[in-house]
């Protein structure tokens, strides 16, 4: 079976890999199409995000190999626009929308940081309430659709990534489900696909992909349509264990 990997990034942004390394890569699995991806501009955190000087560059170094390589697979060049992303991001084939991040009073928190990080965000702006966090989370994933419309939607469960074995909260609190619930009711309306994302384990943080098994029961439940993903930052991690879990879909 061949597969397509929408969701990569490359040394244009956090990535430890060239385009070229990651189309190389790919065609050696022999996936039939490679999407690369930026992590939109954002003002507030530039450590993870595409330059703006770079995006051009970035635009014009996938075109030269959506040329030289198109006997051999399908490249598309993709934007990673976090809701709190402030550039309007054109010239790109696609987008995915996530949400990396909570704002606190004018402050910036990065979700998937640690688990400590995380724990003190909650416990700092959340009275110690780790489903308030979760809820905030969830809120500002259901408002994606009214900055922009998504083509793909990105790892939508991301708060759960240091919440293995649940850890953390207990993703079956009805509070939680009704969050979630409320967030992929409004995607649905956009098309959008959801994305199974590998990328946490081949990072060894989970076991098991986003989203988890019961939202993406409620996901189907809802008619929504799903891609596989390996948010790979390195080429060796490209289409990541996606031969074990092409059963989710």
């Amino acid at each position: 079976m061949s597969y397509t990997d929408l969701h990569t990034h490359s040394v244009f942004c956090d990535g430890k890999s060239t385009p070229e390394e990651m189309v190389i890569s790919a065609i050696d699995k022999g996936l039939d199409t490679l999407g690369i991806v930026v992590h939109s501009y954002t003002e507030f955190d530039k450590s993870y995000a595409v330059k703006l000087e770079n995006e051009p560059i970035f635009l014009s170094e996938m075109a030269r190999l959506k040329s030289k390589y198109a006997d051999k697979i399908r490249l598309l060049a993709g934007v990673e626009r976090d809701i709190f992303s402030t550039e309007v991001d054109d010239g790109y084939d696609y987008t995915i929308g996530s949400v990396h991040y909570i704002e606190r009073g004018g402050e910036y928190y990065p979700l998937d940081w640690s688990a400590d990080r995380l724990t003190a965000l909650a416990e700092e702006h959340f009275g110690g309430d780790m489903i308030a966090l979760c809820e905030e989370y969830y809120s500002l994933v259901s408002k994606i659709p009214e900055k922009f419309t998504p083509d793909i939607v990105g790892h939508i469960d991301l708060i759960t990534k240091f919440n293995e074995g649940g850890v953390l909260f207990d993703t079956a609190s009805p509070r939680y489900v009704a969050a979630y619930r409320a967030a992929v009711d409004a995607l649905i309306p956009t098309g959008a696909l959801f994305e199974i994302n590998t990328g946490a384990v081949s990072r060894g943080y989970r076991t098991s992909p986003y989203p988890a098994s019961d939202i993406i029961d409620y996901i189907k439940s809802r008619g929504g349509k799903f891609t596989l993903s390996s948010d790979a930052h390195r080429a060796e991690n490209i289409a990541f264990g996606f031969p074990d879990f092409e059963k989710l879909l």
